[in-house]
């Protein structure tokens, strides 16, 4: 998205006034996109860093933000608040899902290093739950493309860097991120779906 919108036209290029921005961008008018994103980019960042704390995660919410404000801008309604604010309405839910998907995947970060570990030095009532959600992951594990898999045992098992794996495997660290993010990804929702049906 960020790409998409650095490749339009300059916002200076835009035809029309700032009154009528809100209107352009609801109707779709590329530079229009171009002259939001501009104008309001900078105070999506500073809500989605005070919200989150870093600027990796930030930079990610802004980009879903825009993106989610460009496929829904025919749901844009000024008589119901600016465009900022819808904006940044946008932004504080995609961070507070950030959140809640970040709070997910620590969990099963934790399940994932909790195997192998000693399961007789715990409590007897919190036994049965380990050992179910060990043998859930290592099921699940099991299923994943040898490639995702491995990534997956260096991150948790070796407790390697994304810089670590991708030297060690040879992959791309793009590549080395990507299936981290979709092998914990598969490995949540399976964790989340046993877990429910207990």
């Amino acid at each position: 998205m960020v790409a998409v919108v650095t490749a339009l036209p300059p916002s200076g290029e835009t035809a029309g006034t700032d009154d009528d921005l809100p209107v352009r961008f609801a109707a779709g008018e590329p530079r229009a996109l171009r002259t939001v994103y501009d104008r309001y980019g900078p105070a999506v960042m500073r809500v989605a860093r005070a919200s989150l704390g870093n600027v990796h995660d930030a930079e990610d919410v802004v980009q879903t933000t825009f993106v989610s404000a460009w496929q829904a801008r025919d749901t844009f309604d000024s008589g119901k608040g600016s465009l900022l604010v819808w904006l940044l309405t946008i932004a504080r839910r995609r961070a507070v899902d950030l959140l809640r998907a970040r709070g997910r995947h620590e969990q099963v970060t934790r399940v994932l290093h909790s195997i192998g570990g000693p399961v007789h030095q715990e409590p007897a009532e919190h036994r049965s739950d380990r050992v179910l959600d060990r043998l859930v992951v290592l099921d699940e594990l099991a299923t994943l493309p040898a490639e995702q898999r491995r990534v997956l045992v260096l991150a948790f098992y070796d407790d390697l860097t994304h810089q670590q794996i991708a030297a060690r495997t040879g992959l791309p660290l793009g590549t080395v991120k990507s299936h981290l993010r979709r092998g914990v990804d598969r490995l949540r929702k399976r964790w989340e779906v046993d877990r429910a049906a207990r």
